[in-house]
């Protein structure tokens, strides 16, 4: 081998060893976000109708190949925490929504006593026995862990847009309706999410189990939990905000002593969602509960309808005027035990035509 044959050698191999061997640092990985000025977003106004007329996506279109890589890269242990729960047709969900049932159609027994499948299951043809399991589902599509669609939420006329019944960027129901689900801003048009995901422990700062019944959260409680914490949010992050409510889910939700009902109307108020958004610049916002904001009780509801005429008013906001999405039921208990607040967080959704909701998901954190 000639020298210069060497000499390349020994600098591709020093090239290759030092792209190998380098490992971005936390902070590295978070310059990326630290800017305060990512794409759609505004300080002041957050995010809004700002990415075309025919945009169903809404403020997840800021995510980049550079963002979900610096994201990606905060994962540094390689530990998994499973943010999604386990449901039947017993667990517990916001009344508004169907029960659900996970009905048998196939079952090994079943298909060799009916016998109507001869060319796939009869002992001639089959002397192994070969069977198998298949389940008919019966589900709504806003049950277990979630992530609503931009498509959940009407409003109108009776708002600023002056639309009857429009969601995310103008879309209407005598337009975009239909005998089968919303036909824009529908959960399969929810993109795969790898983001830096945050949790604000405000259950933790508190010091209770889990919130009080009806418990607003407010941008103070935000701020002391995030301070306690020593976590600064960044935009572009997917924040969750720990309720303690999902403390009491147990194996399936099945709350027959009432302490998931109990717990999950405490959730932040409309102020605290604008400070997310307008001033950190929130991509997504979660929870542990049903749905993410604060019921009040029915002595306040009159006040609280007048105020703000609708009884979601942060829906109403995060989804049909910023195009943010909504999680629900994130568990988050395993993030409170080892008090990791920060994280990559990753979810898909199933690609259901339609639906209006990510349902019975597994998102995960990773770290």
């Amino acid at each position: 081998m000639n020298r210069s044959h060497t000499l390349s050698l020994v600098v591709m191999t020093g090239l290759f060893i030092a792209a190998s061997s380098f490992v971005p640092s936390r902070n590295a990985a978070n310059e990326l976000f630290a800017g305060g000025e990512i794409k759609g977003w505004k300080k002041g106004t957050g995010w809004g109708w700002v990415w075309g007329k025919n945009d169903e996506v809404g403020a997840l279109n800021a995510m980049t190949d550079a963002s979900r890589l610096a994201a990606l890269q905060l994962a540094r242990q390689g530990k998994v925490y499973d943010l999604g729960i386990l449901y039947d047709r017993t667990s517990y969900k916001w009344p508004g929504h169907s029960p659900g049932e996970i009905i048998a159609f196939r079952t090994p027994e079943g298909v060799k006593r009916q016998q109507d499948l001869p060319a796939i299951a009869a002992p001639s043809v089959n002397p192994r026995g070969t069977a198998w399991h298949s389940n008919a589902l019966f589900m709504n599509d806003n049950v277990a862990t979630q992530i609503d669609g931009l498509g959940h939420v009407t409003e109108g006329p009776g708002c600023e847009h002056k639309l009857a019944d429009h969601w995310y960027n103008g879309y209407t129901e005598a337009e975009w309706g239909g005998n089968w689900g919303p036909r824009k801003c529908d959960a399969s048009k929810i993109p795969p999410i790898i983001a830096r995901g945050v949790m604000i422990d405000v259950a933790a700062f508190k010091k209770v189990d889990a919130l009080p019944s009806n418990y607003e959260i407010t941008v103070k409680d935000l701020e002391s939990a995030l301070a306690q914490q020593k976590t600064k949010l960044a935009a572009g992050d997917v924040v969750m905000i720990r309720t303690g409510t999902l403390r009491y889910w147990g194996e399936t939700g099945n709350d027959t002593e009432g302490k998931i009902k109990q717990h999950d109307s405490a959730g932040i108020g409309l102020d605290a969602a604008k400070w997310l958004i307008e001033q950190h610049g929130a991509m997504l916002i979660g929870s542990d509960t049903s749905g993410l904001e604060y019921v009040p009780t029915p002595a306040d509801d009159p006040a609280f309808r007048k105020k703000y005429g609708t009884f979601i008013p942060v829906h109403n906001y995060l989804l049909d005027d910023q195009g943010v999405h909504i999680g629900e039921f994130h568990y988050l208990e395993d993030l409170s035990r080892d008090k990791v607040y920060e994280f990559c967080y990753m979810c898909t959704t199933n690609k259901i035509k339609g639906t209006a909701a990510g349902f019975t998901l597994r998102p995960i954190a990773m770290r």
